[in-house]
């Protein structure tokens, strides 16, 4: 290797080391950066030329991503921060414009990130710190998750309509060996279609024949009078039922509704007028042959145990919040809920192939591999943490360790440099 060429070593050396310095650089400046992955340098001999004998080297760096190393996971008290443990990314959407009035438009590349800060902004929309949206698998109303595509997650600030009630669900105890015309009543609590709570009265005697109760069932008005919905005989421990239990249902002319054996359910439907509208209702008493619903057992007296019903009355917005397994559920303040989306994570053969962006965000490149959108915990995703948020996998300490490796060793590179400058200066010196 003659003097100029260990000027040329001295001087990759330098770059290498400065190449090294940038990267520490941006990983001290990104320490706090929520889902940054730090950026390593690794060096690589450079043989420029070698034979005869002779030998000219030197130094290369080049920068590595650790896109697939965890950052640390801290609690948090956004609900809809969201953190990754374990492999993947989420898939984020940027937008390009967010008019004040109308549709945000986004790129049409699909980004990767780590950075789950997310908050509901102006839009509805679920975005990072970085502005980029988190998208998701649409959930429809009857709870189907559509896994054929990802879409940007927005949820409104519309309420829920009411939702009638549908069924109500009885369990009670009519007690066996009763007087014949013993009665028991009970009022159940509905909805009607505009919200409002509306009263459905069930009334029970005992029928003359042994083991058979009469069901009636009204609506009372407001004027004091009641509209009958229905009249219906309940026999117990007939066709086959454990004593006590539900054996048929039957209409009050006697035609057999149901039996034991041939229904799970013992059901009674009826219509009923509620707010001006048509409102059809399903009165559940328990299984056929089962002790969950209405049963005939030795009591004092009629024993209402529970009386419930579904439907809802209109609900406003009330909060939106991530659960670990990825579903996005949005809260109304009639109790109701409902998933409006689900997160899933994307996975990489080498994540580490990525190509990194601003906005601690990576698009995918050839070298990354097959790419895989699978829920939270499968197919060797990583799992979700619902209000947590994923850290800078930066460590300072180690950083300045290596900064201070970096800063000797360009140090000795310029002492090369100094070096074969003083001996080709007593080369030329020879000449005098």
């Amino acid at each position: 290797m003659s003097l100029f060429s260990s000027l040329g070593t001295a001087i990759s050396g330098l770059s290498a080391q400065s190449r090294a310095l940038d990267n520490i650089s941006d990983n001290v400046a990104n320490s706090q950066t929520v889902g940054f992955k730090r950026l390593d340098t690794a060096f690589e001999d450079l043989v420029a030329a070698m034979g005869g004998g002779q030998y000219s080297g030197g130094v290369t760096a080049s920068t590595i991503s650790t896109a697939d190393v965890q950052g640390s996971i801290q609690q948090v008290d956004n609900p809809l921060a969201l953190a990754l443990s374990g492999r993947g990314f989420f898939s984020v959407a940027r937008p390009v414009t967010t008019p004040a009035l109308g549709e945000t438009t986004f790129e049409s590349r699909e980004l990767f990130s780590r950075a789950g800060d997310f908050k509901m902004n102006s839009q509805g929309y679920l975005a990072n710190s970085s502005g980029d949206v988190l998208q998701g698998w649409a959930v429809s109303e009857d709870g189907s998750i559509d896994t054929a595509r990802v879409e940007p997650i927005r949820a409104t600030r519309a309420g829920l309509p009411p939702d009638p009630t549908s069924t109500i669900t009885m369990s009670a105890n009519l007690p066996s060996g009763a007087a014949t015309g013993l009665t028991g009543n009970t009022q159940a609590q509905v909805y009607d279609s505009l919200g409002s709570l509306q009263t459905v009265a069930l009334s029970w005697t005992k029928a003359a024949a042994d083991n058979t109760w009469t069901l009636d069932v009204t609506h009372p008005e407001t004027n004091g009078t009641s509209t009958s919905l229905g009249s219906f005989q309940v026999e117990f421990g007939t066709n086959g039922a454990p004593a006590g239990t539900i054996g048929a249902l039957r209409t009050a002319g006697g035609a057999a509704i149901g039996t034991f054996g041939s229904n799970d359910q013992a059901e009674l439907s009826v219509n009923a007028t509620l707010g001006g509208v048509v409102q059809p209702l399903t009165l559940n008493l328990g299984g056929y042959g089962g002790t969950d619903g209405v049963t005939q057992y030795a009591g004092a007296g009629y024993e209402l145990r529970t009386v419930s019903q579904d439907g809802a009355p209109a609900g406003a917005f009330s909060s939106l919040a991530m659960q670990s397994d990825g579903q996005v559920v949005v809260s109304y303040d009639n109790g109701r809920s409902r998933t409006i989306a689900q997160v899933p994570v994307v996975t990489f053969a080498d994540p580490d192939s990525l190509e990194r962006i601003d906005g601690q965000a990576f698009v995918r490149t050839t070298g990354a591999g097959r790419q895989s959108t699978v829920a939270a915990g499968t197919a060797g995703a990583g799992t979700l943490q619902a209000a947590a948020i994923e850290g800078s996998n930066v460590d300072t300490a180690a950083e300045f360790a290596k900064l201070i490796v970096a800063q000797r060793a360009y140090s000795a590179n310029t002492k090369i440099i100094t070096t074969s400058d003083e001996m080709l200066q007593e080369t030329i010196n020879l000449k005098r």
